[in-house]
């Protein structure tokens, strides 16, 4: 078995300086004091900043909530699972013995919070130019898989295009409450479908943001998701 800084080197594509900050990311909290939940929490960040400056630069036209769904999708436990079993991480975990004779070198939560420190122990090593590099590596399938399959319509603009495709009267937005001071208010929005029998609310730091919030649920309800 390859040994844990050549299995960095020749399958992440980053051959780490400080082979123990790589060591520490790959160790799970059952199996040692020092472990890697802090370098997950790092690492946590890092994906989340590098895959929204990706998104924002691949969806020119696209907003913020358009956005968010995107990353939400990228940098969820699934995907991040499915990577780590794509990069055979499990084989490299040091786990304890009771989490090893209970399969956590295959556990999905366990494989994706080690991601996400692996992620965090590259950026603690080189910096941000090389931890992005990887998560671009990691995530590109993914990535390009967005461009292919995602509705990048908004809420509203789906739930509009869903009822008037139904021939049913549009929904009703009315906002309900306003709350907080002047500079970090809170919006909540009331969504009506009288078509559908449906009342929906949503909310957000802005009216638009609660529309969007409450068309998003009305969607689910009436089993447009997706």
């Amino acid at each position: 078995m390859k040994q844990p800084a050549d299995w960095a080197k020749g399958t992440l594509g980053y051959p780490f300086q400080d082979v123990r900050l790589l060591g520490l990311a790959l160790t799970h909290r059952s199996a040692s004091a020092a472990h890697n939940e802090r370098l997950e929490f790092l690492g946590d960040a890092v994906l989340g900043m590098v895959t929204a400056e990706v998104l924002y630069a691949t969806y020119p036209t696209a907003d913020e909530g358009t956005l968010s769904r995107l990353r939400a999708r990228l940098v969820r436990r699934e995907t991040l699972e499915e990577v780590a079993r794509s990069v055979d991480l499990g084989r490299h975990l040091q786990l304890g013995s009771g989490e090893t004779r209970s399969g956590g070198h295959q556990r999905g939560s366990i494989l994706a919070n080690a991601l996400e420190a692996v992620i965090g122990a590259v950026f603690l090593d080189g910096g941000m130019t090389p931890a992005r590099e990887l998560v671009v590596r990691l995530l590109s399938s993914h990535l390009a898989g967005l461009a292919v399959d995602e509705d990048l319509r908004d809420p509203k603009t789906r739930l509009q295009e869903f009822l008037q495709g139904q021939g049913q009267a549009l929904p009703v937005y009315t906002v309900e409450q306003v709350s907080g001071s002047a500079h970090d208010q809170l919006f909540e929005v009331v969504c009506r479908l009288e078509a559908l029998g449906l009342t929906v609310r949503g909310k957000g730091s802005s009216r638009r943001i609660a529309e969007q919030q409450a068309a998003e649920q009305a969607l689910r309800e009436a089993g447009r998701d997706g």
